[in-house]
């Protein structure tokens, strides 16, 4: 290939995969579907791109790399204190869940396929992944209670490298008895994998710990220095024992993710925008090399095995993991249909295709990729389609929350957050002050006394049904951290901040623009408000019609309302902001702060209205009767 067709096809790559993740959130689609089936349509459909002329012989080792740095962000994301209440069922789950998945697949696999045994016993490993790649944006859409979306997301994450690693026992068995070497070798070889991965890995956290807790690094070169640490942590692993590099990588993220002498919030950030970039290109070039031909030829008995996995493995698994744990049958009911596969699976599966094929397994080619990216097409499509309405019917999810965190409980927002509680929205309040969470507490609002910045804070908050945050405490710093933390949790777009006190001074001694949330409730700053609550300002429930519309509203207070909240008539919640925009229609209502004179003079222009009518209506009837009168004479 030309420069420029190398070139080409390196930036459509980009261009597809950027394009399919963003169509896939417009569309509220699982972005590894439409990746899936983008890599198809450049690849086998119409030719327009083929990956191992493209890489040659770089393909693999780019994909074996990817993979690794996408272990690496899951471990990073991993905090093993959310396992305190459920780890024994993740534990179940990724040990003795992992292992019958496997067995039972390829036995599955095995009878079905009618394939060899060892190509039947490494499929059931390869597909004992699930993945954060595709667990994690489900979860995001599905939004489960927290005790059941822990529980699913640590899978995830857990299982990526343990699947990896299990496929990769099956591997070395496989290979080392079609190269003839004794048992003790083949042992040999996965205890110096296990042991040499994980060492070098927890070698590698603490070095790269150390050398975060001393600031030898500069801010703006840390995230480079992370990558180029999580690369030769894997290729140095590889290079001691083949096939480590992967364990090595995911004990380097959980390490690092579990200790406490550094921050890695802002490393997660970059590896989660990393990771995406991989996974797009990964899953494109992956399904760009299928060949149609093996994927039609399997399709009806990978129908009967899909089902299979969906129907009678995973649930069995489930049942035997979750036995006599304090879990609900709901919540049961909602892991057993939650197990679609992702890239690691395919990543895996192309890599020890190949491998297995140069052995002498010529099966593997046919039979083990064309397998893999049908179920992890099928499962996809399954229980991303299904898995929301399942939750909502088990009552364990809200997949579009209304509910309200306020950073802050400061006088003048308890009567707000009562106004909510009494439309039947979900309030929680954050603060430090224990008069302010007594205050609160016995207007029935739900309360956490400490800091919203605080780590173990965050831990016990339940965010379930909660939808947005407002950061309303009187310190402006701590508004912007505080937003800048949940912007990551809930997005930007449901993040606000209140109006910072200095910026009506002098924006150079604020906090940084760029760092602002989103303004709530027009440009009024904390102070405005305390000083609104003092002079008598009281929260009013407006319901809008036809003839009294939201300009009706404004105009009938004028200066002296500050509207809030628009609650429309089907229940969704919308915060006012500074930049305005929204748009109110006949049987919404409007919460707004009332000011007490402006409510007066409202009052009071009410009854000059009235008088005024009145008046009207009495010289009309005046009018109508000297009329009257004088008709009566005239005849």
């Amino acid at each position: 290939m030309t420069t420029e067709e190398v070139l080409l096809s390196v930036t459509g790559i980009v261009v597809l995969g950027v394009a399919a993740q963003w169509s896939a959130w417009r569309l509220r689609l699982p972005s590894i579907l439409l990746l899936l089936l983008g890599g198809l349509l450049v690849g086998p459909v119409t030719g327009l791109l083929d990956p191992d002329e493209l890489l040659g012989d770089l393909l693999f080792p780019l994909v074996s790399l990817s993979v690794g740095l996408i272990l690496f962000e899951g471990g990073l994301s991993l905090d093993l204190r959310e396992l305190r209440t459920t780890g024994g069922v993740v534990r179940n789950l990724v040990s003795f869940g992992a292992m019958l998945t496997g067995a039972l697949v390829g036995l599955s696999a095995y009878v079905i396929f009618d394939i060899n045994e060892k190509v039947a016993a490494l499929l059931g490993a390869v597909l004992v992944v699930t993945g954060p790649t595709v667990i994690g944006p489900l979860l995001r859409h599905v939004r489960p209670v927290r005790r059941v979306g822990s529980i699913a997301r640590a899978e995830g994450i857990l299982i990526d490298p343990i699947g990896a690693l299990l496929a990769l026992l099956v591997f070395e068995v496989v290979v080392q008895e079609e190269l003839g070497e004794a048992t003790g070798a083949v042992v040999t070889a996965i205890v110096r994998t296990f042991g040499l991965g994980s060492l070098i890995g927890l070698a590698g956290a603490f070095v790269l710990a150390v050398v975060l807790k001393r600031f030898l690094v500069p801010d703006e070169l840390t995230n480079l220095v992370v990558l180029g640490a999580v690369i030769a942590v894997f290729t140095g692993a590889d290079f001691v024992q083949e096939e480590s590099g992967l364990l090595a990588v995911t004990v380097m993220g959980l390490a690092l993710s579990n200790q406490r002498t550094v921050p890695t919030h802002n490393l997660l950030e970059f590896n989660e925008t990393l990771r995406v970039l991989l996974i797009s290109g990964l899953f494109i070039l992956l399904a760009a090399r299928l060949d149609t031909g093996s994927m039609a030829d399997v399709v009806l008995p990978g129908l009967l095995f899909l089902g299979v996995l969906v129907v009678v493995i995973r649930p069995l698994v489930v049942a035997l993991s979750t036995w006599r744990s304090e879990l609900g049958w709901r919540e049961r009911v909602f892991l057993a249909w939650l197990a679609p596969r992702g890239i690691v699976a395919a990543a895996v599966a192309s890599i020890f295709a190949i491998r297995l094929a140069e052995a002498g397994a010529v099966e593997a080619e046919t039979i083990l990729v064309p397998v893999t990216f049908l179920v992890i097409i099928g499962t996809i499509v399954i229980y991303g389609s299904t898995a929301g309405w399942l939750a909502r019917r088990l009552d364990l999810s809200d997949s579009d929350p209304q509910g309200v965190l306020f950073i802050g409980a400061p006088r003048w927002a308890v009567p707000i957050a009562e106004e909510l509680l009494e439309h039947e929205y979900r309030v929680v309040m954050v603060d430090t002050d224990r008069a302010n969470v007594a205050r609160a507490r016995l207007a029935g609002v739900r309360t956490y006394y400490g800091s919203a910045l605080s780590e173990r804070l965050l831990e016990e908050i339940d965010l379930t049904g909660i939808g947005r945050v407002i950061a309303l405490t009187s310190n402006d710093e701590v508004n912007t951290l505080a937003a800048e933390h949940f912007a990551r949790l809930l997005g930007r777009r449901e993040t606000f901040q209140l109006e910072p006190a200095d910026s009506s001074v002098d924006s150079r001694w604020g906090p940084s623009s760029h760092l602002l949330a989103r303004r709530p409730f027009g440009s009024h700053t904390h102070a405005a408000f305390e000083k609104w609550h003092a002079e008598g300002a009281a929260i009013r429930a407006t319901r809008l019609t036809e003839e009294f519309d939201l300009k009706a509203l404004r105009a009938r207070y004028e200066w002296g309302a500050v509207p809030l909240f628009l609650i429309h008539e089907e229940g969704n919640l919308d915060v006012f902001t500074e930049g305005g925009g929204l748009r109110a229609e006949p049987g919404d209502t409007v919460v707004s702060l009332v000011h007490p004179d402006a409510r007066g003079e409202a009052e009071r222009r009410e009854r000059a209205r009235e008088k005024r009518e009145k008046k009207a209506e009495k010289v009309g009837r005046a009018t109508e009767k000297a009329a009257r009168n004088g008709s009566e004479r005239s005849q």
